[in-house]
């Protein structure tokens, strides 16, 4: 006896499936931050420091640890809704993405930044950021393009972080992390999910016949 294959997870199945890690990620940097505060500020020695091998372990630690709850609470959010979009929409490719834009931005910020302690989650924001909009561009589906416009809607000001406007701000974080979310949009742009729709595109589309409501020859006379 043989029964029928199990239905498909329903979207917001997986979507809450998929909750989980970006969840697990906010609570991470929020006990962390509260050994933070219990030891007056002195994790911040695990940042990332330029062109120093002891700066070496903030590639991993740096976007773990914050100056202030008002740093804390301005990374957060952005942090939690762009690493669920990731995670729900971009399933294929989440984990390595993350992975990528999180170390690549640490480096680059090791390799090209100033001599000082950077520490936050911004860089990773702002890859993530760059990622979501830029494959919107690279992969020109509905979906992805969705997503960019969603991003960019809700996160234009950020743009602003780039540039150094403000002290004590690390802008090459921002920066180098949204330099990173382009190469990874890039590098994947061809690794789509199986339920992606495929570009529009009406140079694309192979000829097809015609088709009539009638047939042609309904009303020819004989």
């Amino acid at each position: 006896m043989t029964q029928g294959a199990e239905p498909e997870e329903s979207f917001m199945q997986q979507a809450g499936q998929r909750l989980r890690w970006p969840v697990l990620l906010v609570v991470l940097i929020w006990i962390i931050q509260g050994f933070q505060y219990l030891l007056n500020g002195q994790l911040g020695a695990l940042g990332i420091y330029p062109h120093h091998i002891s700066g070496l372990k903030g590639i991993v630690f740096a976007p773990l640890i914050h100056g202030s709850w008002g740093h804390l609470i301005s990374n957060t959010v952005p942090l939690f809704v762009l690493t669920l979009i990731l995670a729900v929409f971009y399933r294929r490719i989440a984990f390595i993405s993350f992975v990528l834009i999180y170390l690549g931005t640490g480096l680059a910020v090791w390799l090209f930044a100033r001599p000082v302690y950077h520490i936050g989650a911004s860089g990773v924001v702002y890859g993530l950021l760059s990622f979501i909009f830029w494959s919107g561009v690279f992969r020109r589906n509905i979906r992805s393009i969705v997503l960019a416009l969603i991003v960019t809607i809700l996160y234009s000001g950020f743009i602003w972080g780039v540039l150094p406007l403000k002290e004590g701000i690390s802008w090459e974080s921002h920066l180098y992390g949204a330099v990173v979310g382009i190469l990874v949009a890039f590098l994947f742009r061809h690794a789509k999910d199986p339920d992606e729709e495929m570009r529009y595109s009406y140079e694309e589309e192979p000829d097809q016949e015609k088709r009539y409501f009638y047939n042609r020859d309904t009303f020819d006379h004989h």
